[in-house]
C-alpha cells in the first residue's frame, strides 16, 4: 500500500505572535493572518488608540489578540517588553521608516532615523525574540518585513536601500547562528503595497508611471499579497526555511 505525504499545516493553533507596526497597513495585515489562523497575536505599535481600534476589530471576529504600545526606536522600553512576555513562537516585524530625497540632499538626522528603526530596533528585536525562543527549546519563527529594495536600488531611496540591504544580511548571518536552535529567520519583500502611507506616492504622476513600468504583473500590491506569505513563514509548511527572502514584487526584480 503506498504511504502518501500529507501537506504540512498552515494552522498555528496554540502558538504565540507578536507583530510589530500592527496598527495599520502591512502589519494589521500580518496580525490578522496569524489570528485568523489560530495564533494568540499581541499587536504592538506606538498610537495606543489606532492600535486599540485594530484589535477591537479582531476580537470582534473571535480571534485572541492584545494590545502592545511599544516604540521600536526605544531599545530599553523594546527589552523590557520583550522580557515581561513569555516567549513567542512568531515575531513579525512590520515597523519601520523611510525618508526619501536624493543622497546628495540627506542628512545625518534622516539616516540615522531611518537607519534606527528599520537596522537598529530590527537587529534588537530579532535578539531578544531568539533569546525567549532558545530558553523556551520550542524553536520558533522571526519574520521581517523587508522590501524589494532590499535587493536593488532605487530613486530617491539610498537611505531606505541601504538599511533594507543590511537587513538582509543581518537575517542571513542570524539564520547560521541560530538553525541549530530551531529557530529560523527570513525576510518577506513586498514592492509598492497600496495604504494610506503610499497614497502620496501614488498620487504623483511621474512616480506611478515608473512604478507601473517596473511591476511586471500590471498592478500595485495590496496588503492581502502579504498575508498568505507571512502566514507561510510562520508556519510548519515553511519549517526548512530559514536565511532567505521570499519577494512579493511583481517581478519588480526579475530584471
Amino acid at each position: 500500500m503506498t504511504t502518501l505525504p500529507r501537506t504540512p499545516s498552515l494552522r498555528l493553533d496554540g502558538k504565540r505572535a507578536l507583530v510589530t507596526g500592527a496598527s495599520s497597513g502591512i502589519g494589521m495585515g500580518c496580525a490578522v493572518a496569524l489570528a485568523e489562523a489560530g495564533a494568540h497575536v499581541v499587536c504592538a505599535a506606538r498610537g495606543k488608540d489606532k492600535l486599540q481600534a485594530a484589535v477591537d476589530a479582531m476580537r470582534d471576529q473571535g480571534w485572541s489578540a492584545e494590545t502592545l504600545t511599544l516604540d521600536m526606536g526605544d531599545l530599553s522600553a523594546l527589552n523590557a517588553a520583550l522580557t515581561a512576555q513569555d516567549p513567542f513562537d512568531v515575531v513579525v516585524n512590520s515597523a519601520g521608516a523611510a525618508r526619501h530625497g536624493p543622497a546628495l540632499e540627506t542628512q545625518p538626522d534622516d539616516y540615522d532615523a531611518v537607519m534606527n528603526l528599520n537596522l537598529r530596533a530590527a537587529y534588537f528585536l530579532s535578539v531578544g525574540a531568539a533569546e525567549g525562543m532558545k530558553s523556551a527549546s520550542r524553536g520558533g519563527s522571526i519574520i521581517h518585513v523587508s522590501s524589494q529594495m532590499g535587493h536593488v536600488g532605487g530613486i530617491d531611496r539610498a537611505v531606505y536601500c541601504a538599511s533594507k540591504h543590511g537587513l538582509e544580511g543581518m537575517v542571513k548571518a542570524m539564520a547560521i547562528e541560530w538553525g541549530a536552535e530551531r529557530i529560523r529567520i527570513n525576510t518577506v519583500c513586498p514592492t509598492f503595497i497600496r495604504t494610506p502611507l503610499t497614497e502620496a506616492t501614488f498620487d504623483n504622476p511621474e512616480r506611478a508611471a515608473w512604478i507601473t513600468e517596473k511591476i511586471k504583473l500590471g498592478r500595485v500590491g495590496e496588503v492581502e499579497d502579504i498575508m498568505g506569505a507571512v502566514l507561510y513563514l510562520a508556519s510548519d509548511a515553511a519549517a526548512l526555511v530559514t536565511g532567505t527572502s521570499l519577494l512579493i514584487d511583481g517581478g519588480w526584480t526579475a530584471d
